[in-house]
């Protein structure tokens, strides 16, 4: 189960106000439902995964009619066994109460496709009994056809990378075609503290002014003006400055087409306190200019020693 919202609104995550608030999605497994839940969760869903059928009606009416939470979505696949049988029936008692703001989003795949991705990963198919995985996923196709038959969308995730898939289920909710923002972490560090272990680009700054060896400069971390003027006031240091957010204001828009959510941005001196510091404040500052992204900049290693 997944029992935490993303931060941000939803707004901001690309979902206008026709987005339908309530999703179930359902589908063979294999098919990428795990990928779609986690793609509504980004865009600030509070997601359930496996929850029982039984349940949904008081989780949709949680996120519908009483609107503890902002948005909601569930996966129901043959792991309901028996109770699966239910489902139909209270799906049609949701669209009859809710209409347009319950979307069901049903996604499959080809025979092939689906028996290489279990052979890929080894995991064994739900419906263990069966002779075979082929066995099992036509077994699966079967019990699935009702839920298929109610479903708003049929989604063939075959030939889907998980950025395409991210981006059907975002049409499939109803939602704009505005992908979600790309939050940006650019955080300072010190190589003598050890480079972030999550860290998607490192650049080393150590080749700049160093107000370490300034007394009236040392006490102040790179966040005091006068420790960035010194910093920052160089022709290396701006030149360095330039050409950095050329590169990044090409390669953030490619990230944030690519479904992209997450990218931290690591920048580093010796100790920490001072040139990271000063180069990851401008330098995050230039970002928060940039369209689709969503800048945060933090500095790990200002009170180390």
């Amino acid at each position: 189960m997944t029992d935490s919202a993303k931060a941000g609104s939803v707004r901001r995550a690309g979902l206008g106000r026709s987005a339908a608030p309530f999703v179930v999605v359902s589908g063979l497994s294999g098919a990428g439902k795990s990928h779609a839940l986690r793609a509504l969760e980004d865009l600030g869903y509070f997601c359930v995964d496996n929850l029982p059928v039984a349940l949904i009606p008081a989780f949709a009416n949680l996120v519908l009619k009483e609107k503890r939470h902002a948005r909601g979505a569930v996966v129901v696949d043959v792991r309901e066994g028996e109770e699966l049988l239910r489902f139909p029936g209270e799906y049609r008692r949701l669209k009859k109460a809710y209409g347009r703001r319950v979307r069901l989003v049903f996604l499959e795949a080809n025979d092939n496709v689906l028996v290489r991705r279990f052979s890929e990963t080894r995991r064994p198919h739900p419906i263990y009994t069966a002779p075979s995985v082929g066995d099992g996923i036509a077994n699966e196709r079967r019990l699935l056809q009702p839920l298929r038959r109610l479903a708003d969308q049929v989604v063939d995730t075959s030939r889907l990378t998980v950025h395409e898939l991210r981006r059907r289920i975002l049409e499939s909710t109803g939602g704009s075609h505005r992908a979600a923002p790309l939050r940006v972490n650019v955080m300072s560090f010190g190589f003598r503290h050890g480079i972030p272990g999550e860290a998607d680009m490192v650049y080393d700054v150590r080749f700049l002014p160093n107000p370490h060896f300034v007394t009236a400069l040392r006490p102040w971390t790179g966040k005091h003006a006068r420790v960035a003027r010194y910093v920052l006031g160089s022709a290396v240091a701006r030149r360095f400055v330039s050409l950095t957010e050329r590169y990044l204001r090409f390669l953030l828009p490619q990230y944030v087409r690519e479904g992209k959510t997450y990218l931290t941005i690591a920048i580093g001196c010796t100790g920490g306190r001072h040139r990271s510091v000063a180069m990851a404040e401008e330098i995050g500052r230039r970002l928060k200019r940039v369209r689709g992204v969503d800048v945060q900049v933090r500095h790990r290693d200002v009170g180390e020693s």
